[in-house]
């Protein structure tokens, strides 16, 4: 059997019943767009480990479709991983003698540098959306100071959120994907892993806010345009459009997340605890990704006890 055709009976029958529909969809995108261009006429047994390694090195010197420099260890490792699944199940199944594309080296994936807002930007973001009439907005403000993912914040109605505990719940995601007719449409899942699926304490602070914000709201969702939920892009895009009106350096949403990590560890938060409520896998992300910002705190921490020596 060609590879093109084991593909697309992999894609459809195994990893489509199986996954999530935006796992489904970026697998079928790397696959038609990577592999079945230069592996798709290859016999499943004429895949050797060197063919494969040669497949990936292409990729990382001129894989990008659209400028044809080369993607990312990241991306490439997608693709990666799109190979050793579709041939392992072809193994299974008997359409393949031997596996063999554990062999494949993968390149070193370089960490996202992670980029947050200083103390005054925070403050100036916090202070415009508080005072601001647009309630939406709130949620820019909830991510500064529980760490939430966009798709968790859009996904959250209010049935998620215990006023009298003082908690939020992460049981879904949203995302915006291809549906069953082909269309862009809201997707709604729960979290990517078991670890994301996590309750978080909410600052006093923020528990009358929100109860005011309830009392007014006529949507299920926490963020809302009147009773329908926001489309991310259109969230993103308000996000952008209050950092250009306080003057505030472009970054992503993302870094509202990253924001609250830096500020948990400048406050003297433990890795582990800042780990559970992130939603991370395990201590080790957390410690990897924020490694910068918790030795600015330490040094921070040991500038002050020196003083006490002068």
């Amino acid at each position: 059997m060609k590879y093109k055709d084991w593909l697309n009976e992999w894609l459809d029958n195994t990893v489509k019943p199986a996954s999530k529909i935006r796992t489904y969809e970026r697998y079928k995108e790397v696959a038609n767009g990577h592999i079945k261009p230069k592996l798709g006429d290859y016999e499943l047994d004429d895949l050797t480990p060197l063919l494969l390694q040669k497949f990936v090195t292409e990729l990382l010197q001129s894989g990008n479709l659209i400028t044809g420099k080369g993607l990312s260890a990241n991306t490439v490792n997608t693709v990666i991983t799109v190979l050793q699944n579709s041939l392992k199940s072809a193994m299974v199944f008997g359409e393949l003698k031997e596996y063999m594309a554990d062999k494949i080296k993968r390149p070193k994936a370089k960490e996202n540098e992670v980029s947050c807002f200083s103390l005054v930007e925070q403050r100036k973001i916090e202070q415009e959306v508080l005072q601001s009439k647009k309630d939406k907005l709130f949620g820019i403000v909830l991510c500064l100071y529980t760490g939430l993912r966009i798709g968790e914040l859009l996904a959250l109605t209010w049935n998620d959120i215990d006023l009298m505990k003082g908690t939020l719940s992460i049981t879904k995601s949203c995302h915006y994907g291809k549906g069953a007719n082909g269309k862009f449409e809201r997707c709604t899942e729960l979290p990517k892993t078991i670890t994301s699926r996590r309750t978080i304490p909410i600052p006093k602070q923020m528990l009358a806010l929100l109860k005011t914000i309830k009392k007014r709201s006529e949507s299920e969702y926490l963020v809302a345009s009147g009773a329908d939920p926001i489309s991310m892009r259109s969230y993103q895009r308000s996000f952008t459009l209050l950092l250009i009106r306080l003057n505030i350096p472009h970054k992503g949403f993302h870094a509202l997340r990253h924001t609250f990590a830096t500020r948990a560890l400048e406050c003297g938060m433990d890795v582990k605890t800042l780990s559970e409520i992130l939603g991370h896998k395990n201590a080790s992300i957390t410690l990897n990704r924020y490694v910068h910002s918790l030795m600015e705190h330490k040094q921070e921490m040991m500038n002050k006890l020196g003083k006490l020596l002068q």
